[in-house]
């Protein structure tokens, strides 16, 4: 009988954990990987029942006058209030859902990733098979966000951390976890993923 649909794995850390790097590792194996996150935004300025909803829970200054996300007024006005960030999940995890669903059954690949920060917290975890966690000290990863993200202080980076699980209960969710520290080696322990995610395939 012919395999309906890939394996859907999860891989999601902490921010800054570096979850984007292993991801891009096993694209050079070829796996096909779906970003929620780069999606949502996606989503956001391009789904207009979505929009609509955003609006009316935050208002018209959600969105530039271009129709593009006003990112800055949504990290200070609905990333620093937790009550906003539970609406703003509501509204787009759901939206993200069906979308990977499309997406995953169009590949044609052993199995596929999910990248998302927010995988257990959203309850997304749930609908796959496998989740891997990339896992990296706490200091490491405020500094690695503070380097790429020049829209973000230290003051918001840590509220966004504080939403997320820690990564201790992360790693002990996980079906697999990849340690993202300076004398780990990525490479070998995604290929030594892959090789076992390959076998679970051909059973």
């Amino acid at each position: 009988m012919s395999r309906k649909r890939p394996l859907l794995i999860g891989i999601t850390g902490g921010i800054g954990s570096g979850k984007s790097t292993v991801a891009k590792i096993f694209g050079i194996l070829g796996i096909p990987l779906y970003s929620a996150d780069d999606r949502a935004k996606w989503l956001m300025s391009n789904d207009q029942a979505l929009k609509v909803e955003l609006i009316k829970s935050f208002g018209e200054e959600t969105f530039q006058k271009d129709g593009n996300l006003n990112r800055s007024y949504l990290a200070q006005t609905v990333f620093a209030d937790p009550e906003k960030v539970k609406t703003i999940n509501g509204l787009v995890h759901p939206a993200v859902g069906k979308d990977f669903e499309k997406w995953a059954k169009a590949q044609n690949a052993p199995y596929v990733l999910k990248e998302a920060a927010l995988l257990f917290e959203s309850g997304t975890a749930n609908a796959l098979d496998y989740v891997i966690n990339v896992s990296s000290p706490l200091k490491i990863r405020v500094a690695r966000v503070l380097g790429r993200d020049p829209h973000r202080n230290e003051e918001q980076i840590n509220q966004i951390i504080n939403q997320q699980l820690p990564d201790e209960k992360k790693n002990e969710l996980a079906d697999f976890v990849i340690k993202n520290v300076d004398n780990k080696l990525l490479i070998p322990q995604v290929l030594k993923i892959h090789e076992k995610l390959i076998v679970e395939v051909d059973h």
